[in-house]
């Protein structure tokens, strides 16, 4: 189970946030490549899923990710994630839910690369009133190959490690407030894939 608070900044606020003191260390950063699948007849998007590959390095993942639901930003649902192989989608091997696997395997040979993904991520894991949070900066573009449609991404993750969801909510609030100025921190329920599958379907 997967939950995160995203929250949408403007570039002109990405000096101030990058200032923060919560941001002065521990920082990892790395680019992340993504392709998202869907059937001709959008059977993910009309069920709220994702099913995603994506390299991280040398390291291809596969990612499914539920419904759930999302509310002021804050989301939960259920993620499964695991090493694979460039097209195989081996949902059987990934997925323990067997109602599940077994649709997205029938579903496997319609699947087709729908959208894409690229972008740089700065990750920090911070330690907050004891709790343990994720925090993912990222930037780059959303894109339908073979067009020329594409959007930026910039964009602020919470993700709950360890502690209470209001955590998210705290660890926000404080963000928001750096030594040069207040940074407006605007949480937004429109995932990376909701974003991808709207811009497919302006083709």
């Amino acid at each position: 189970m997967e939950t995160e608070l995203k929250l949408s900044l403007n570039a002109a606020d990405l000096p101030l946030l990058l200032a923060h003191p919560l941001l002065a260390t521990g920082v990892h950063t790395h680019r992340l490549l993504n392709t998202y699948f869907d059937t001709p007849e959008l059977t993910l998007q009309q069920a709220r899923m994702a099913v995603r590959e994506r390299l991280s390095g040398d390291q291809w993942l596969l990612t499914i990710k539920t419904a759930g639901q999302s509310t002021g930003g804050l989301s939960r649902r259920q993620e499964w994630e695991g090493p694979t192989t460039p097209g195989a989608l081996q949902f059987d091997q990934l997925v323990d839910d067997a109602a599940l696997s077994q649709t997205l395997m029938a579903l496997r040979p319609r699947l087709h690369a729908m959208f894409c993904t690229d972008f740089e991520r700065q990750r920090w894991v911070i330690a907050h009133g004891g709790t343990q949070i994720e925090v993912a900066l990222d930037q780059g573009r959303i894109h339908v190959p073979g067009t020329d449609l594409s959007e930026p991404i910039l964009e602020l993750e919470l993700e709950l490690l360890s502690g209470p969801e209001s955590a998210l909510m705290a660890l926000a609030d404080v963000l928001r407030q750096t030594p040069q100025g207040p940074v407006m921190l605007v949480p937004s329920d429109a995932s990376k894939a909701q974003r991808g599958q709207a811009l497919w379907q302006q083709k």
